[in-house]
């Protein structure tokens, strides 16, 4: 069954529910595609089914709840869908496009608890110091050198500041003439522009500010016309900027260099290990919370319960009196 099978009615009240959570929420696109994926295979779910989501019922959604464990989807995939149903029927009730809320009382599947892949200190050092070693050797083509320090700047920005992903390949060059100047005269930090809108400071290393001023210098050098550009990590690509993807493949030789494996790293696991090593080092929860941008603390207290483990851990292996064998 194809999209066009679901229902017009089914079809127009998604989009005008992705109109609002972009109007009024201010969600990214990459939220609202998400959006527009789930939903659209709910509306497809009960299409075959012959309902749609205006006259569907508790046990309507329970039944395409029940087909998605059937099919192998994972706990967490069918939690996320749940929660794009739930919002969803929450809307049509408040905009009275229906008179009840069907999906009100449904609990979602049982999860285990999935905590963060982290590093240690001693792993990004070993990866920042690959990012350092040559990067001012001469033997070096000029563009190779350009690269090395471009991703030189970025992880050191990422372990500084913890910004996302998107957030950090997306830096506007006028945050980065920001962040340059000296700390008395206003610099230091970065302005972020984060998820729903909410802007946050990020505050930055003397290595990071040190990163990003020589991958300005080498990038004015070769390329003088990128100082009008809009980006501080321009491409040629769509977007305009350096792609996620992009980046990621870079850290991952990164990684390799520095004897790190590379399924353990990608940008997200070095946001981590920002947040992870603040707190092990005595960071204020609240504090670590508003760096990340987090518009919620039960997001950030992850980290509390990773540290939980590596200390639960660390007794278990260390203590004199755990003796298993014994």
């Amino acid at each position: 069954m194809t999209e066009s099978a679901a229902k017009p009615a089914a079809r127009a009240a998604i989009a005008d529910f992705l109109d609002m959570l972009a109007a009024e929420r201010g969600a990214a696109r990459n939220t609202l595609d998400a959006y527009a994926r789930d939903l659209g295979d709910y509306a497809l779910g009960l299409a075959r089914r012959g309902r749609e989501p205006l006259t569907a019922t508790i046990q309507d959604i329970r039944d395409y709840l029940s087909s998605l464990a059937e099919a192998g989807l994972k706990p967490a995939s069918s939690a996320r869908k749940l929660s794009a149903i739930r919002q969803f029927h929450r809307f049509l009730a408040a905009e009275e496009r229906r008179a009840d809320d069907p999906a009100i009382l449904l609990e979602g599947p049982r999860q285990g608890r999935r905590l963060p892949k982290i590093l240690s200190i001693a792993e990004v050092e070993a990866i920042l110091r690959v990012c350092r070693e040559g990067l001012d050797d001469p033997a070096r083509p000029a563009e190779e050198r350009l690269r090395a320090r471009r991703a030189a700047c970025l992880v050191e920005v990422l372990y500084a500041s913890g910004l996302r992903v998107s957030e950090l390949v997306a830096l506007p060059l006028a945050a980065a003439k920001q962040a340059e100047k000296a700390p008395e005269q206003g610099g230091g930090f970065l302005t972020i522009k984060g998820k729903g809108g909410r802007e946050r400071l990020a505050p930055l290393t003397a290595a990071a500010r040190e990163a990003m001023a020589a991958y300005r210098s080498v990038l004015l050098e070769l390329h003088p016309a990128a100082a009008a550009q809009k980006w501080l990590f321009p491409s040629d690509g769509e977007s305009g900027h350096l792609t996620r993807q992009v980046f990621a493949r870079e850290l991952k030789f990164l990684a390799v260099a520095a004897g790190v494996k590379a399924e353990r790293v990608s940008p997200h696991v070095l946001r981590h290990a920002f947040a992870s090593h603040l707190l092990q080092n005595g960071a204020d929860l609240r504090i670590v919370q508003e760096l990340l941008g987090h518009a919620d603390i039960a997001t950030t207290q992850i980290y509390t319960h990773v540290l939980d483990e590596r200390l639960k851990a660390m007794v278990r292996d260390l203590h004199p009196l755990n003796d298993d064998e014994a």
